[in-house]
This record gives structure tokens, C-alpha cells and sequence, in this order.
């Protein structure tokens, strides 16, 4: 929650966009047993594929900043390592004396995102390699000679790689919601746990290959599978998932917000409602703005009631708060 609430007060009056960076599954194997090197490689290359593309003329030619949050996990708890990427929909000019708004509804381009990424990434793996900072394991192991990684990687050169990018049609605040819901968690939540009967463990899972209600399952799995995979999750110690790059460096972020509200001739505190109104000033008694998201789901919330120190609320007689308060409830479909 105070994650999610520094972030939304940094939020800028323009679009943003949600970009994902995933790597290949057999990658992701020796991730797995290189956490610490390649979670790195997956952070570093991502960035600097979006501010490579993103300062080039032909596309938006502009500096731009990023919020990156690493999940390492997919729904059924296997490894899945990719980096969810908050944007705003454009950047400073080279001169730092303008912004350069991206198109109405489109930030740059996927396809080229996606080589840019994949050879910046296998680059840095090929780096790692020749210095000696992987390590290889079990079925691996082979992967210690230089020729046998390199043909490890050559089907992986040629093949498309995953980069998603939208601009969220809720408007920033239901991404940093969303991301908010796991930047502190670990790869299940006790809400998705439906039995254990001494031997197995049953949890509920999405699968993603389905629709509509037809995509929520149960699986079950022996304990000590279960245990596993959930400690595949763990990260190396001092290994932060969150990171800031471009314009919120955090050498420099303050310093570069502040200039482009001056730009937008915006207030910190003043962002532009989104399509969705998420974000609208409103201002209530206790300046919580009107929808603000729920920390649950993200969804906007809708003021019910606001009283007094000590006087009884309408919608709760049974006890009285302490404090000034704001009761809120989710707005209704």
C-alpha cells in the first residue's frame, strides 16, 4: 500500500502503457539455476530496448521512464520469469526543453521491441558465458563449453520472442494496483488454497489456454512438489524486484518529474482523468479523489458516507471510529 500510494502520486497527467518482456521457456531453465545473473540481464535489457527504440527519431525520439517489477511466476506456481514495465505515453525531447507525446493510442512497436529485446538479451547471456558467471546444473552441465552454449542458444536467435504492450484501458492506476498485489507477495496467496489432506495440496489456478469461467481450475500436487515449486520463487538475498529506469532513475526522478509537470504545465497533484475517470480531482473531506482504486482489485470506489470524530455512522451503528474516516465501498457493475 505505500508502494502503490508513492507511486500514484508521481503519476503523470498523460497515457501510460503496460509493457511485459518474457524470455523463452528454455531460458528460463538456466535462469532458474542463475537467478541472480539473468533476473539482471532480464531487468537491464528490457530497459535499455525501450529506451533504445524510444529515442530513436523514426519512432519517438524522446528520453522516456519506466517502473520495472519482476514476477517469476505463473499461475500454477511454475518459472516464469518476465518484467512488467509501467510507461508513460511519451518523453523529453533531447534538449530537455519539451515533451514529445508517443500516438493516440499506440507507444511504439511491438515487433521491433521484440528483436531489439531478444538480441540485446542473448548478448548479455553470451557476456555472462565468457566471463564465467553462469553456473549449470543436472541435464546442464554440458552447457559449461563454449560451443554447446552456443548452439543451446542459436534456435532461440531466429524464434519471436514475447514483448506485450498496451495501453491500459483503466488507466495507470489499475496496473500499479495490479502490480502493487504482488511487488510484496510471494507466488501464492492463501486465498487460493482449497485443501490439504495430510499428502496433497489442492490450490486453484487460471488456465490460460481456456475461456471464461472454463479457465479456472483446481490442481492438486504431492506436498513435497508443491513445497518446490514455491521455493523456486525465492529470490537471492538483497535482489530487488522493483526498478526504476530512464526518467525515474532515482539518481534523478524527482528532479525530472518536477520539470515535466513544468512542461505540461500540470500540478503533482492534478492528473488527468482517464478514460475510465480514474484520477479525477474530486476532492472529499479527508482529499481522498473521487474513485480512488481499490487496493484489493484496482476497481474505482465510490464514497458512501463521511462523518465526524465520534459520531455513529449511518451504515454501521455498532461502533464508532476513532478517527475521521471515509467508508468506501467498490463501484457497482
Amino acid at each position: 500500500m505505500d508502494w502503490l500510494a508513492a507511486r500514484e502520486a508521481e503519476l503523470l497527467p498523460v497515457p501510460y502503457y503496460h509493457l511485459v518482456f518474457t524470455i523463452p521457456a528454455a531460458l528460463s531453465d538456466i535462469a532458474y539455476q542463475n537467478k541472480a545473473v539473468i533476473y539482471d540481464i532480464l531487468f537491464k535489457t528490457s530497459a535499455k530496448t525501450v529506451s533504445t527504440i524510444a529515442g530513436d527519431g523514426k519512432h519517438l525520439g524522446a528520453r522516456v521512464g519506466m517502473i520495472s517489477v519482476l514476477h517469476t511466476w505463473g499461475s500454477a506456481m511454475t518459472h516464469h520469469p518476465h518484467v512488467h514495465m509501467i510507461v508513460p505515453g511519451g518523453g523529453l525531447g533531447e534538449d530537455g526543453e519539451r515533451w514529445i507525446a508517443c500516438k493516440p493510442g499506440f507507444f511504439l512497436p511491438v515487433r521491433v521491441l521484440s528483436r531489439l529485446f531478444r538480441r540485446l538479451f542473448l548478448e548479455a547471456l553470451q557476456a555472462a558465458h565468457k566471463a564465467g558467471k553462469l553456473n549449470f546444473f543436472s541435464r546442464h552441465t554440458g552447457l559449461y563449453d563454449a560451443a554447446a552454449f552456443e548452439a543451446y542458444l542459436d534456435p532461440w536467435r531466429k524464434a519471436d520472442w514475447v514483448v506485450y504492450a498496451k495501453r491500459p484501458f483503466a488507466g495507470p492506476q489499475q496496473v500499479l494496483s495490479y502490480l502493487a498485489r504482488y511487488t510484496h507477495r510471494i507466488a501464492i496467496a492463501n486465498s487460493r488454497l482449497s485443501d490439504y489432506d495430510g499428502e496433497r495440496v489442492s490450490f486453484k489456478y487460471k488456465d490460460y489456454r481456456k475461456q471464461g469461467k472454463d479457465r479456472y481450475r483446481i490442481m492438486t500436487l504431492e506436498a513435497h512438489e508443491f513445497i518446490r515449486r514455491f521455493l523456486i520463487h525465492v529470490l537471492p538475498t538483497g535482489f530487488h524486484r522493483i526498478r526504476h529506469y530512464g526518467l525515474f532513475a532515482n539518481g534523478g526522478r524527482k528532479k525530472n518529474l518536477n520539470l515535466i509537470r513544468q512542461l505540461l504545465n500540470a500540478s503533482a497533484s492534478e492528473p488527468e482523468p482517464n478514460d475510465n475517470g480514474i484520477g479525477k480531482q474530486e476532492k472529499t473531506e479527508d482529499d481522498k479523489p473521487a474513485g480512488y482504486p481499490c487496493p484489493t482489485c484496482g476497481e474505482p470506489m465510490t464514497i458512501i458516507e463521511t462523518f465526524e470524530a465520534g459520531q455513529q455512522p449511518l451504515s454501521n451503528q455498532s461502533r464508532a471510529p476513532p478517527r475521521d474516516r471515509t467508508i468506501m465501498s467498490r463501484q457497482a457493475a
